[in-house]
């Protein structure tokens, strides 16, 4: 059965199921191509008569993730040009304006789209939210430093998607007054930028960080792909030089220089830049509740399928805390919790909480009334790969008449498949309630309890902003999901957070 939506550009037809609503590939912005190319998101033009919104829109140009993470997180290849598009779940009837959950895809900023099967959202529809989720540019396009263009245009076209939702989200069933905008990994590093940028100011009222701490560079070191690209593709490193090449050809030059890059390992990617316009410098705190986390091993989805896990010995164990100018007192620490662990469990486990763990738990103590700490870990804390990317967030939010809360989870279930554990990505499907698309990482026994309890938290904290257990104080409560025996647990391994400091 078809329905039609009223936009400002024009109307959309979608389709119902089972009562839910679904539109696809509504473009909130004109193709990022030809004159628009390595420019900043322009208005889409109206149209007339009612355009169909029934398939997935074009996705950002990419390649796919290297083997053998291909097969885990397999990806959806759309062609075309006009890939600033967005999708919307929504109940057929409404009795009221619907809270809405914004989702931005992850990636590392270079893979991903919307159109993935496992961010449908006609769970969270089923439950009462809105669910919009959002194409945006990546890589180069998205992200390359060029002295001829603007910085962080994969950012500005995540703003573009935020003010699409604000103006017409109401002729979906949505409140444009509750807005929460949820993202992992990657899009959870983009929503701490966009929680500071003044070009977001009053676009979403809470926000969701999912296995992403806050993350920003200078612009001299975010250029630096740019200029490796360049090098490999005989150009100067300008976005009019970029803009003359094949894209295909733009592409191989890319998936040269970063492909073989991760999170936990590093090496050269596509970063946010600290550019004074998107992403100030000295950026003020956010003033929204916050519901933010990450999976007990997140390194795992690196260091497993690769084989890494193995190849790390005690000599590479040791290059690494040099490298990272990792105190041996951390070190011993982290061995005498782990007896006989490999040495590679052992950088893994440093490496989720130098960049993921330990930042979201400042990020979340720096939130507390009179924190009163130093500096700001919104433009430095997060994935960088270097102890200073760790820095302390600065001081407490203030929401309306209260302060801003923090809600902390942590994600436990270990999954069977080619014993990932409770690796990084690993909760998306029971956030969304979709376990059926996301056996490539939970297998397809994943506990469906805990997939109602987590999915149910969310939809609580989009609803209400309580996702169900007691807010960040002093005492450091952390929401441990996992099977059986999802409880609330009072700072878990906070000796090991504290050998940081």
């Amino acid at each position: 059965m078809d329905i039609i939506a009223t936009t400002r550009h024009g109307k959309v037809r979608g389709r119902v199921d089972r009562g839910i609503a679904s539109y696809r590939g509504i473009p909130y912005a004109a193709a990022p191509f030809g004159v628009h190319r390595f420019r900043a998101p322009a208005p889409v033009e109206p149209w007339e008569g009612v355009r169909d919104a029934l398939e997935f829109g074009p996705t950002a140009p990419q390649r796919p993730y290297r083997p053998p993470l291909d097969r885990l997180i397999p990806e959806v290849d759309v062609p075309g040009d006009a890939c600033l598009n967005l999708n919307v779940w929504a109940p057929k009837r409404a009795s009221g304006p619907l809270p809405v959950l914004v989702w931005i895809h992850g990636g590392s900023l270079r893979n991903g789209s919307a159109a993935m099967p496992l961010y449908d959202g006609e769970a969270f529809a089923r439950d009462g939210v809105v669910l919009v989720s959002v194409n945006y540019r990546l890589g180069v396009e998205g992200f390359g430093v060029f002295p001829d263009a603007p910085d962080n245009r994969g950012l500005l076209d995540q703003i573009a998607a935020l003010a699409w939702v604000r103006d017409n989200i109401a002729g979906f069933g949505g409140d444009p007054a509750r807005v929460t905008v949820c993202g992992e990994s990657a899009g959870a590093i983009s929503i701490a930028a966009l929680l500071t940028s003044p070009r977001a100011a009053g676009l979403f009222h809470r926000a969701v960080l999912q296995s992403g701490a806050p993350h920003t560079v200078p612009r001299d070191r975010g250029a630096r792909t740019v200029r490796a690209m360049a090098k490999a593709l005989r150009v100067p490193a300008t976005a009019e030089a970029f803009a003359a090449v094949d894209r295909e050809r733009l592409l191989d030059a890319q998936h040269q220089v970063v492909g073989g890059a991760d999170p936990i390992s590093g090496g050269p990617g596509f970063l946010i830049v600290v550019d004074d316009d998107v992403v100030p410098a000295d950026p003020p705190p956010p003033s929204v509740d916050l519901l933010l986390g990450c999976n007990r091993e997140e390194y795992r989805l690196w260091f497993v399928p690769s084989g890494a896990l193995d190849r790390v010995n005690g000599l590479t164990l040791r290059l690494a805390l040099l490298k990272f100018r990792i105190p041996g007192r951390v070190a011993r620490l982290y061995r005498a919790g782990r007896p006989g662990a490999k040495p590679g469990v052992i950088l893994g486990e440093m490496a989720t909480d130098l960049l993921l763990r330990g930042p979201l738990n400042r990020l979340a103590d720096s939130r507390l009334p009179g924190a009163g700490l130093p500096g700001s870990g919104l433009s430095g804390a997060g994935t960088g790969g270097s102890p200073a990317a760790a820095s302390p967030p600065g001081g407490p939010a203030i929401s309306g008449s209260r302060p801003a809360r923090t809600f902390f989870y942590e994600f436990a279930w270990r999954s069977p498949v080619l014993e990932l554990g409770a690796c990084h990505a690993l909760e998306i499907g029971f956030v969304f309630d979709n376990l059926r698309h996301g056996e490539a990482l939970t297998g397809p026994d994943a506990p469906q309890p805990l997939a109602d309890a987590m999915h149910r938290a969310w939809v609580g904290f989009a609803a209400t902003g309580d996702p169900g257990w007691a807010a960040w104080d002093s005492g450091r409560p952390v929401r441990v999901f996992d099977h059986p025996g999802t409880s609330t647990v009072l700072a878990p391994r906070q000796e090991e957070l504290r050998a940081w400091l």
